[in-house]
């Protein structure tokens, strides 16, 4: 059983400098986006930094000005290949953004705004319905939104497995949303993430800077648990 407290938790992300502008989809969203382009940005992230992320996500925006499922269609495959291209599996990711768009426009008419008024279940079923959105997609965009969800992404899951949190994605999730208030999600996610970063980094771990290492149990053994 872990024994972390939300008091735990504040302490050790209170170590790191959480910069809501270094994270592409907590950023895109706090300029007004709708949830097409905030999920399209989102998208973008997975599987690759938000640095990269971010300078193909304004290479979009500079080329098609809003992004909407009409104005990705109205790229060619090769167009938006190349404006991809600095991510990694470009070619997947095109195919992922045009099945995207035209989704939600001949299902949608076009707009995703509509989640906005559904129950979060129903609005995590729906976004999780969509090419290329799997949990922890949806969930940021909910997140960003103001829906109590808890992402999880690379980082987090270490520090939750390295803490001896047991199970997949949604055990993982839910076990920070049972100890944390609705109000904490989003700045716990993203300090979590700027934790796992700087501190407890999947190689050479800074234990020794760790507030909540004696709660942890691949500090306790050694670092011979999974990593």
């Amino acid at each position: 059983m872990v024994s972390l407290t939300r008091d735990d938790v504040l302490k050790a992300i209170s170590l790191v400098k959480i910069d809501e502008g270094e994270f592409l989809g907590r950023w895109v969203f706090t300029r007004g986006v709708s949830i097409f382009e905030g999920l399209v940005a989102v998208m973008l992230t997975q599987n690759t930094s938000d640095k990269v992320a971010t300078r193909v996500y304004r290479d979009l925006k500079a080329r098609l000005g809003s992004i909407t499922p009409s104005s990705i269609l109205s790229l060619s495959r090769l167009e938006l290949e190349d404006l991809l291209r600095p991510i990694g599996s470009f070619r997947q990711r095109t195919d992922r953004l045009i099945k995207l768009a035209t989704v939600v426009n001949t299902k949608y008419g076009g707009s995703l705004e509509f989640i906005r008024n559904m129950d979060i279940d129903e609005a995590r079923r729906t976004l999780m319905s969509l090419p290329g959105v799997g949990p922890k997609t949806a969930d940021v965009v909910l997140l960003n939104i103001g829906r109590p969800t808890f992402p999880v992404d690379t980082h987090i899951m270490r520090i939750s497995h390295r803490l001896g949190v047991v199970g997949g994605y949604e055990d993982v999730s839910l076990f920070w949303r049972s100890i944390l208030s609705p109000g904490d999600y989003l700045r716990v996610h993203l300090g979590l993430i700027e934790f796992g970063r700087r501190i407890c980094r999947s190689r050479r771990p800074h234990c020794g800077e760790c507030p909540i290492r004696d709660k942890c149990m691949y500090y306790r053994s050694g670092g011979t648990i999974p990593r």
